[in-house]
């Protein structure tokens, strides 16, 4: 890994699609965080695990995450066509979750050090499956849990 760079997997989580969910961040072998809402669904919680990711580190970062929602959107340039057009999707129906996409969008146009990557969820890829196992216990829990991995 570059020492320039935080490398970070996100994942989210819900039981039920609405219900209770967590989302969650790690970076491997040092810090991680993860939090919940009792009203929520999967996608939401993706959202929110690269938000929150996002939001903790200033310098250069790679988001992995097994969500093609989150990851497409900006491999893809979506939010370019939603920014276009008002927040309307390619379908001409309002772009869902926007309340989480504007604050992430704002942010990624800000910085030009954000990058995302897909990985293939429940894999065996020890930090996404770290981070899964953080965001299902943070919803389970109804809780915000922060720490360090690094022994």
């Amino acid at each position: 890994m570059n020492s320039g760079i935080t490398t970070v997997y996100t994942d989210g989580a819900c039981s039920g699609n609405p219900g209770p969910g967590g989302w969650a961040w790690v970076v491997p072998d040092g810090e991680f965080a993860a939090g919940s809402d009792l009203a929520t669904t999967n996608q939401r919680m993706e959202l929110k695990a690269a938000l929150e990711a996002v939001k903790a580190f200033q310098g250069e970062i790679i988001i992995f995450s097994d969500s093609t929602y989150v990851v497409n959107c900006f491999r893809d340039r979506w939010w370019e066509g939603w920014l276009r057009r008002g927040w309307v999707n390619s379908a001409k129906k309002p772009v869902k979750n926007r309340d989480l996409w504007e604050p992430l969008i704002e942010i990624y146009r800000e910085r030009d050090n954000i990058s995302f990557s897909w990985v293939k969820g429940h894999s065996g890829d020890r930090w996404n499956d770290e981070a899964d196992r953080l965001a299902v216990q943070a919803g389970a829990e109804q809780v915000s849990i922060k720490g360090d991995l690094s022994f």
